[in-house]
């Protein structure tokens, strides 16, 4: 039997990759009352959160030099970028019960990326909601903001959110990778993204400058919503983060992810099994 070419196994991987996802959504989609509680649940989830900076302030004018409807803007960005890495990779950081059960080994032996093979276990829709209010959030504070629309920031506001989705798929990554070492180490691993997710969805100027060095140079949260709107609304940004650093997310997103897939190469070659 010939060799398949390469166009042919990537069109093989391609098919492989809407059957996994195609039966997860219409799973789903089929128990149509538990899907829309979901959704209103994520969507109520979201909104309590934006609840806290919004009470805070209301007892101060700007919050790390920004308005509400500034922050909201970071808020929405933050929500969108981190629901669809969230709704894509979410289920990677409970690598570690995998391992404990030996399951991950049923998983080896098949003819698809493992990677790929884990996200896909649980493709949780009711993610939609928080992706839902993250684009009506992000619209409706940019119009109350003043945002300014031009060729330029029209093509970041849609570069940003897939940038911002990537680095955090890329830390969930890292994060289930870890768990190849930590073995019960998924708290830890979600300080670094349900953690980063709080950072994201911040100003950065309200963290102290060891804290946005580290969010900015090491867990690169920063670059996901807050920088990304200080370029959309025209404002200066604090000390290590200036405005021309909102274009920096897919650069940025590029390098995470080549560190996330030699660190989950890594820790693949180093499993010996359930049994150490």
């Amino acid at each position: 039997m010939a060799e398949r070419t390469p166009s042919a196994r990537r069109g093989s991987t391609l098919r492989m990759v809407a059957t996994l996802y195609g039966s997860r959504i219409r799973s789903q989609a089929s128990f149509r009352t538990s899907f829309l509680m979901d959704l209103l649940g994520q969507v109520l989830i979201v909104g309590t959160e934006f609840l806290e900076l919004w009470v805070i302030l209301s007892q101060v004018d700007v919050l790390g030099g920004m308005t509400l409807p500034q922050v909201a803007v970071v808020y929405g960005l933050g929500a969108l970028a981190f629901g669809i890495a969230d709704m894509l990779f979410g289920e990677i950081d409970g690598l570690s019960t995998a391992i404990r059960s030996g399951t991950l080994e049923t998983l080896m032996i098949r003819p698809v990326p493992m990677l790929l093979q884990i996200s896909s276990l649980d493709l949780s829709l009711r993610r939609l909601g928080r992706i839902a209010v993250g684009i009506a959030m992000t619209a409706t504070a940019l119009a109350i903001a003043g945002f300014s629309p031009t060729p330029q920031t029209l093509a970041l506001l849609v570069i940003a959110p897939l940038a911002g989705a990537a680095i955090m798929g890329a830390l969930f990554t890292m994060a289930g990778a870890m768990q190849f070492w930590l073995v019960d180490g998924r708290e830890f691993a979600n300080a670094f993204t349900y953690g980063g997710n709080y950072v994201a969805t911040n100003p950065g100027a309200v963290f102290p400058l060891p804290l946005r060095a580290f969010f900015t140079f090491v867990i690169p949260t920063t670059l996901v919503a807050y920088t990304p709107t200080l370029a959309l609304l025209d404002l200066p940004g604090p000390s290590l983060l200036p405005q021309w650093t909102g274009w920096l997310g897919l650069p940025v997103a590029v390098l995470t992810w080549i560190l996330a897939a030699l660190l989950w190469r890594a820790g693949v070659r180093r499993y010996t099994g359930a049994g150490g």
